[in-house]
């Protein structure tokens, strides 16, 4: 293993044990406390995303229930920007989620969106390359400005010239517009899940999920 690859492993061994090895700071709400219309809201969401239906709701939907209003308002736009009218084809949107998760260090979100990925389309290679960024070889043009975009609003919340041609050369307007909003609502998701330390589930293994 070379010198880089045993600092990146520190690094996500110690953000993983930063933010995974205290107590998750909200309880989630138990089933006598869910609102009656819990079970649907969760259900649309499972279909837009893809997941398995039944079973027990996600502690993370049964936290964001604490506060109904704002959780329905955040599914909403997330359902919008992932679901059947979303402008940028969903599996552009992921490479966009897997770059803002990894850059942001955010285990939860990395790792389900590693497994949600795959079932549209990313590859094992390109889950790696979403870790090294936009200068990595291997991208086309258009899915590296996807990356470079990301990390662009990321880093100044401000699309390059270069980087908006790159990408206005394949999306029209209104996925121009969609992109910002993708990257900011992902963005919100990952500083709920990181604060409220989020504990990782099923056959997620945080950072690192390939």
């Amino acid at each position: 293993m070379s010198l880089s690859s045993t600092l990146e492993q520190d690094a996500i061994e110690a953000r993983e044990k930063e933010l995974l090895d205290k107590p998750l700071r909200v309880a989630p709400l138990s089933d006598d406390e869910l609102d009656p219309d819990a079970s649907k809201t969760v259900a649309a969401i499972r279909e837009v995303m893809r997941l398995p239906h039944g079973g027990d709701i996600p502690d993370f939907f049964r936290i964001m229930l604490k506060h109904p209003a704002l959780f329905r308002a955040q599914m909403d736009i997330g359902i919008m920007i992932v679901g059947p009218n979303a402008k940028i084809p969903r599996r552009e949107a992921e490479l966009a989620i897997l770059r803002l998760a990894w850059l942001v260090r955010a285990p939860f979100e990395w790792g389900e969106h590693v497994n949600i990925g795959k079932k549209f389309g990313i590859t094992d290679e390109e889950v790696e390359r979403s870790t090294l960024g936009s200068t990595a070889s291997g991208w086309s043009d258009h899915d590296r400005a996807i990356v470079k975009g990301v990390e662009e609003l990321l880093d100044d919340t401000y699309l390059s010239d270069a980087t908006w041609s790159a990408l206005a050369a394949t999306w029209d307007e209104a996925q121009m517009l969609e992109f910002s909003v993708l990257v900011g609502c992902y963005l919100m998701v990952a500083m709920i899940q990181n604060s409220i330390r989020l504990p990782l589930m099923n056959d997620n293994t945080g950072l690192k999920r390939r």
